[in-house]
């Protein structure tokens, strides 16, 4: 993997050099340049993202679709979404906001004498090796994730924001990061103290992320694929997600209805809530592995008509209103 890293920090250094660090200067931001060549490595990621996506993943959407494109403009929001997470534009609104306060708070917690918990070094000298701590470090992020998901589904205030996620009848592999950001905001703070708890180094952290993101581009897309009887139950496929994304089934309890006409959320339960390994939800017994491809979306959004808004601004102001018990 050694020549992966050479060259990724050959094109990192080069892009810092030629684009970022001009404009970092010219704006007077000379004492952030660390700062900003760690950002660089965020946005090659996101270029080679998205020019995968557009390579790989957009020809098999055109191969064997699930459904025909019926709506355009709610893609191009996610297109939206999608280049805000994916080049960079969240993570340095978090670093003027939140990440001086974790930084902040894991250095008292180092000076009063508290230290990082290297799972990788607690497992052995055999675990050490950088492939093997790299996949156990993976596990240890999807399982935190697959409760993180849980969580979005099993709290009715969390619910209120996720829902977002959920509200696009359009699924694309441009739906993944369709969240309210209040929602990211909360789901990347847990990662990020999980990942300064147990040690992952800047390199492996950014290269879970950059895997996960990808994987779950795939999820979200357009695409009649599954991986088989067994590779179903190895990694998660778009057949496994998006049934988790259908109405009525995937993200809602057997007694929705009643709940929904009681005014209460029917999110509460449902399947397939993994993020990159379904092993979690076959453990916790939330698995469905049937072949199937249903319509997705919201109960209340489908049946009542409710609002989930259009255009990035609208929905996330909605969100806003859904939190507050005003939408």
């Amino acid at each position: 993997m050694q020549w992966i890293q050479d060259i990724f920090e050959w094109a990192q250094q080069g892009l810092f050099e030629t684009a970022i660090q001009p404009i970092m200067y010219s704006f007077g931001l000379g004492a952030f340049l660390e700062n900003g060549y760690e950002a660089t490595g965020w946005l090659l990621v996101g270029i080679i993202q998205i020019a995968l996506m557009l390579a790989i993943i957009g020809p098999l959407q055109r191969w064997r679709p699930v459904e025909p494109m019926a709506d355009a403009a709610s893609v191009r929001t996610d297109v939206i979404y999608t280049l805000v997470h994916r080049l960079g534009l969240f993570r340095v609104a978090l670093f003027f906001s939140v990440e001086p306060l974790f930084d902040a708070a894991f250095g008292m917690l180092r000076v009063a004498g508290m230290s990082t918990v290297h799972i990788d070094q607690l497992m052995g000298a055999g675990a050490a090796h950088p492939f093997i701590s790299f996949v156990i470090y993976l596990v240890v992020f999807d399982f935190v994730d697959y409760w993180i998901h849980r969580g979005q589904h099993g709290f009715n205030w969390w619910w209120s924001l996720h829902s977002l996620h959920h509200s696009q009848r359009q699924l694309t592999m441009w739906s993944d990061n369709r969240n309210h950001l209040l929602d990211d905001l909360l789901r990347d703070s847990v990662l990020v103290v999980v990942g300064q708890l147990i040690g992952v180094g800047p390199g492996q952290f950014v290269a879970i992320v950059a895997i996960a993101q990808l994987s779950e581009s795939l999820q979200h897309a357009n695409v009649r694929l599954h991986f088989g009887r067994i590779g179903e139950r190895l990694w998660i496929s778009p057949r496994f997600h998006r049934l988790h994304h259908a109405v009525g089934l995937g993200h809602e309890r057997k007694d929705s209805g009643e709940l929904l006409r009681a005014g209460r959320s029917p999110a509460l339960g449902g399947h397939n809530f993994g993020v990159l390994l379904p092993w979690w939800d076959v453990l916790f017994g939330t698995a469905n592995f049937e072949l199937r491809y249903d319509p997705t979306g919201v109960r209340d959004q489908v049946e009542q008509g409710r609002n989930y808004g259009r255009g990035f601004w609208s929905q996330q102001w909605l969100g806003l209103l859904r939190l507050v018990g005003r939408a």
